[in-house]
């Protein structure tokens, strides 16, 4: 095993976690958007993580993670949320308008968790960086 794969995985998983915040960041920013370039409402979006496997055959499989990426983006297939107002300048002819649909809440956790992924990550690399330089330490004396 390499030395300093610990560094790699929590990366990968810090920069994951970097797209997941930024992804909600743009869904709450979007809240009341109902125009987009593609037409309709903006549609929610959600980060589909995957395994980031090592390329080398030599390694034993169950060796073989070497962290997590970001396999997509995709949009929520949920239908929007409709409500009625029909002085809205994007209210059709019954009066509703199609706004995103986001749920706040949803998105609030998300972030949480978010947030809390990227901390726990973050004291794994200083953990293993600890580690690292008291097997230093202990090298030296």
């Amino acid at each position: 095993m390499e030395l300093f794969r610990s560094f790699q995985i929590s990366g990968s998983a810090l920069t994951a976690e970097k797209v997941r915040i930024d992804t909600v960041a743009g869904n709450l920013a979007n809240l009341q958007t109902t125009r987009t370039a593609a037409g309709g409402p903006y549609r929610r979006k959600t980060v589909v993580f995957a395994e980031k496997l090592n390329k080398v055959r030599s390694v034993p499989p169950a060796f073989r993670g070497y962290g997590v990426r970001v396999a997509s983006v995709v949009e929520d297939p949920n239908p929007p949320r409709l409500e009625f107002d029909p002085e809205h300048p994007d209210a059709n002819e019954e009066g509703f308008v199609a706004y995103p649909n986001i749920d706040m809440a949803k998105e609030m956790t998300d972030l949480i968790t978010a947030s809390r992924s990227y901390e726990a990550n973050t004291t794994a690399v200083n953990t293993a960086k600890s580690i690292y330089l008291k097997a230093l330490e202990i090298g030296r004396g």
